[in-house]
């Protein structure tokens, strides 16, 4: 039986992205753009550090890479809300593209799904690559303005670590976390049967 103690550090970093969800939100029914995009920095920073912590101490497990994932999933959402909320017009004037971009990712989450009956959490330095460049699009975009660049970057890096995560699942038969890319995928004895 799980209880508190069970918990290590790590996975109360997750445990905030999770928890401070329906505080965001509420932030954005309110339109408190300044209190939001501060609490989603403070989300994109607990991302950053929780995989470190439990990396450096030594208290990875499978349990926390699906937490730490779950996290990621919904501070990825209510970013994407935050900006449809705040910056609508970016929105529509992106409309096909972001709906292009974002498609192959819909894709992944049913494959992960269907195969492993929950979402994937292989934490690939591509999916890292991603997640950062998209915080800092996301962050740049909801305090100041957009940087076209940037979000072109993000798009392809997305579609990229997308089609990389469709294809771990089709190389792995269980779920697994921890890969770091097809590359190292290939070397994995996790994924021979």
């Amino acid at each position: 039986m799980l209880t508190f103690k069970n918990f290590n550090i790590a996975d109360w970093f997750s445990f905030y992205r999770i928890a401070s969800a329906p505080i965001l939100l509420l932030l954005l029914w309110f339109e408190k753009q300044e209190i939001f995009t501060w609490l989603l920095l403070i989300s994109y920073c607990t991302d950053a550090i929780d995989g470190f912590i439990a990396r450096k101490l030594q208290i990875t497990s499978a349990r926390g890479s699906q937490l730490d994932s779950f996290g990621d999933q919904i501070t990825f959402i209510i970013g994407l809300i935050g900006i449809l909320v705040f910056e609508f017009d970016f929105i529509q004037e992106n409309y096909t593209l972001i709906v292009i971009s974002f498609s192959p990712y819909i894709l992944q989450m049913i494959l992960a799904f269907l195969k492993y009956g929950k979402a994937t959490a292989f934490h690939t330095y591509l999916a890292k690559l991603s997640a950062i460049i998209q915080s800092i699009f996301i962050l740049w975009l909801l305090f100041f303005e957009p940087i076209y660049w940037l979000f072109y970057v993000m798009i392809i890096l997305g579609i990229l670590e997308t089609i990389e995560e469709i294809t771990l699942i089709y190389m792995y038969d269980n779920w697994v976390a921890g890969v770091k890319g097809i590359y190292w995928a290939l070397k994995d004895k996790r994924r021979k049967k």
